[in-house]
């Protein structure tokens, strides 16, 4: 028997002023698979996401991550919750006045009653499962692109969390560095069995990496389910999508 939903959104209404953004999410986000959100711009991904991570009160609707309702919980229930998130940011987001170590070990700095000791530990730890051995000392900007985002998950991994966000990992990036990203998700998935959510526009690597997709459009989801049946669908908005994107998913996959 299949796992319950790590995340189960339904019927998530939001507005701001006049403007509608969602009306009428529904979906539910496998546990320990990678789910990718798609969709235009302007189709509510980003507010999607803030809901998640109970940023954002839903004008309507429930938000359960592992089973518990967050859309009405209390602060301290929100704070709790927020803990078994990690977030990796386009652009990996480290503070420059920090070095590598430092920035891995702020979210514990700041949410733990860990000895110092116990950090460098752990940090060394996480840095080293993600092959980045001896950069402990280096500055942000001494690094290439790619250890940066390596830099970034090791920082998102550092609380051990339940459940990873990356936003747009790939924008901006070459083929050859992309390629990397989506495998250090890939392996990050299966090494650490989180529940992986992914906001893309990237089709080829969307259907690289994902074992669901879910497309917003219209204020919902309009679309849902594994790569294939994504790129088989008969909904215009999805085929106008998936056409334009000039990404097909039987050559990403490697067969004809």
């Amino acid at each position: 028997m299949d796992a319950a939903p790590a995340i189960v959104v339904s019927d998530l209404h939001k507005r701001f002023g006049d403007h509608v953004v969602l009306a009428g999410i529904d979906l539910e986000i496998p546990r320990g698979k990678t789910t990718i959100i798609i969709g235009g711009s302007g189709s509510g991904k980003s507010v999607l996401i803030k809901h998640l991570l109970g940023l954002l009160t839903p004008d309507r609707g429930r938000v359960e991550v592992d089973g518990e309702d967050i859309a009405r919980a209390s602060e301290s229930d929100l704070v709790r919750v927020r803990r078994k998130f990690g977030m990796l940011f386009q652009h990996a987001a480290l503070f420059d006045s920090l070095t590598v170590a430092e920035n891995v070990a702020f979210p514990l700095v700041e949410h733990t009653k860990m000895t110092r000791r116990e950090i460098a530990t752990l940090v060394s730890e996480r840095l080293e499962l993600l092959g980045l051995v001896g950069v402990e000392r280096k500055w942000p900007a001494d690094l290439s692109g790619g250890m940066r985002k390596r830099v970034a998950l090791a920082r998102a991994l550092a609380m051990n969390p339940s459940f990873l966000i990356y936003d747009e990992p790939t924008t901006g990036l070459d083929p050859v560095l992309t390629r990397q990203v989506d495998q250090m998700i890939v392996d990050t998935q299966a090494r650490f069995g989180v529940t992986s959510i992914v906001v893309s526009h990237d089709m080829a690597s969307t259907f690289r990496i994902a074992h669901h997709i879910a497309m917003l459009g219209r204020g919902k989801v309009i679309a849902s389910g594994p790569p294939e049946m994504l790129a088989e669908s008969d909904v215009p908005e999805v085929k106008e999508f998936m056409e334009a994107s000039g990404v097909r998913f039987q050559a990403v996959r490697g067969y004809a």
